[in-house]
């Protein structure tokens, strides 16, 4: 979508932990309230709901559990992290449209007290995905670590790279992460060194270059641009808005594709952004990347066109570009993207923990290897 009539006006979060000792209904109204309040709203104002399709907590039973009451629009986004981003545009789409006024997103989920993505594939109900991903699970393709190590060592062997230029991307977050106070591994950087040393996971893929697991939750509150303008902060204005999915595309298991060593659906979100919004990689002042995984944040470094293909780790080394300034999902926690959007809404206000200077234009991922969606945020005038 083009942008320009919505923005995001509330952001909040629960505490980032390993063990929540609280349902994930708890959480996501925990969020939900805490994005109400920062907005300056109440849950009466509240008359749209957005969330994933992988969330337990259903919009009408968050709606209850926070005081919020009717509703005339609610919606859920499929493919697991790649509805992050895709959350904000059917929320930005609803207002635009008239549909609702004010729009909350949400994601929570105790993912490593809980369910535990890392733990393998296990119990699926028989659905035409579950048979894509049964051509890869009797070769040990059981984990989303190993599904990513595919397309990462095509990567390494197309460009002529060893698997320590993956340490820029992990060094890079655990940076940011150690001066971000609500970051899990605040006051914990790491070196390259660090990363070389860590355990393999699944080749070329060590331990650090794998994200989180987290319990927790963060919700986002969305409304126009007019309303948003008479509220507490300066709205964080959605510029332009897309979801991509490319040719032959599965979920993280895409290898029948002519090449794998790239991420085909984040370049139709990345050609959507450009043209949506008439801006261009030179125009971004600090990057949100998806880091599920960090090969991954290379390759969408490339596909945006901020580098060459197979050039992604020497531009992260080189810190030609603020990027996951709150220290990314491998630092901060992994809430499947929208505590990135959280940070990118930070960084327009000038109120992030590693705040860039004069930042107006932010640029945000969702999870790639899936399909995807992504958002460019911008300060309002």
């Amino acid at each position: 979508m083009t942008g320009g009539a919505a923005a995001v006006v509330g952001i909040g979060a629960t505490a980032f932990t390993k063990d929540s000792g609280r349902s994930e209904l708890a959480l996501a109204a925990e969020a939900v309230r805490a994005a109400l309040d920062d907005a300056g709203l109440g849950p009466g104002d509240v008359d749209g709901m957005v969330t994933f399709t992988m969330d337990t907590s259903p919009e009408i039973t968050v709606a209850q559990a926070a005081g919020i009451g009717e509703l005339t629009f609610f919606s859920r986004i499929h493919y697991g992290g790649g509805a992050a981003c895709a959350t904000v545009q059917q929320a930005a789409l609803a207002v635009t449209a008239g549909i609702a006024d004010v729009v909350v997103c949400y994601r929570a989920f105790n993912e490593r007290s809980g369910r535990r993505f890392g733990a393998g594939v296990r119990g699926r109900e028989p659905s035409a995905e579950g048979v894509a991903l049964g051509w890869g699970l009797p070769y040990g393709l059981l984990t989303p670590a190993s599904w990513a190590a595919m397309g990462a060592r095509r990567y390494l062997h197309v460009y002529g790279l060893e698997p320590e230029v993956f340490g820029h991307v992990a060094v890079t977050d655990r940076r940011h992460a150690a001066t971000n106070p609500a970051a899990y591994f605040h006051g914990r950087p790491i070196t390259l060194a660090d990363h070389a040393a860590s355990r393999w996971i699944a080749e070329p893929l060590r331990l650090l270059d794998c994200c989180q697991e987290t319990d927790g939750g963060q919700a986002l509150v969305v409304t126009s641009l007019e309303r948003a303008r008479a509220l507490r902060h300066p709205p964080a204005v959605v510029v332009a808005a897309a979801q991509g999915a490319g040719r032959a595309q599965e979920q993280m298991t895409s290898y029948y594709r002519d090449g794998i060593e790239g991420l085909p659906e984040m370049g139709v979100v990345a050609r959507q952004l450009w043209a949506r919004s008439g801006l261009g990689p030179a125009d971004v002042d600090v990057a949100v990347l998806y880091d599920h995984f960090t090969p991954y944040v290379l390759m969408q470094l490339e596909e945006f066109g901020f580098c060459g293909p197979g050039e992604g780790a020497a531009f992260v080394a080189a810190e030609a570009l603020p990027l996951n300034t709150h220290g990314g999902q491998l630092g901060e926690a992994y809430l499947h993207g929208m505590n990135g959007i959280a940070e990118a809404v930070r960084q327009l206000r000038g109120t992030a923990a590693n705040q860039v200077p004069r930042a107006s234009r932010a640029l945000v991922t969702a999870g790639t290897g899936v399909p995807t969606s992504g958002l460019l945020l911008g300060a309002d005038g």
